[in-house]
């Protein structure tokens, strides 16, 4: 550091041009004329020719790691029964109704042993029958909060459960 070099002070915002140097101490002149005095090792250099000749070189951001237990994607599970058997004109109303039933206990227990944090159960907006058995269903498990998707209760296709 020599006299009409550009210093700044280390933790604030305060820099000149040095007017002399005594030892270790630095007398400079601020932007407004006033004089202040630091030890060398409180000031850094302030010249723009330092940073300008180095190469900025960007690397490639680490990708996160994300377990699959803590995936922001929630299992769905469609009790549509169309999608839970092949021939669903095989079946009556009760044998229907019973298989969604223990499709939906299955999964429920599946969620728990794998410690899922979220479900999403479609079940349609129909008469209302498939979707009285699930809220019976949910009604009767412990540890878990469930909400319709949509704000009016009959209109949801959907519950969205959330385990703790």
């Amino acid at each position: 550091m020599k006299i009409g070099d550009k210093v700044s002070v280390v933790d604030e915002d305060l820099s000149g041009i040095i007017t002399s140097v005594n030892g270790n101490i630095v007398f400079f002149k601020d932007e407004y004329g006033f004089t202040h005095q630091y030890p060398k090792e409180k000031l850094v250099p302030k010249n723009a020719d330092l940073y300008e000749n180095i190469r900025v070189i960007r690397k490639a951001e680490p990708k996160k790691v994300i377990s699959k237990k803590h995936q922001k994607n929630h299992m769905v599970l469609d009790l549509h029964f169309d999608h839970l058997v092949k021939n669903p004109s095989d079946y009556d109303s009760f044998e229907r109704l019973f298989i969604q039933k223990a499709k939906l206990i299955e999964v429920l227990e599946f969620c728990r042993k794998h410690h899922l944090k979220r479900l999403e159960i479609v079940h349609g907006i129909g008469d209302g029958t498939l979707q009285k058995m699930v809220m019976d269903v949910l009604e009767s498990q412990a540890d878990i909060d469930f909400y319709n998707k949509e704000i009016l209760h009959h209109q949801s296709g959907a519950v969205m459960i959330e385990f703790h």
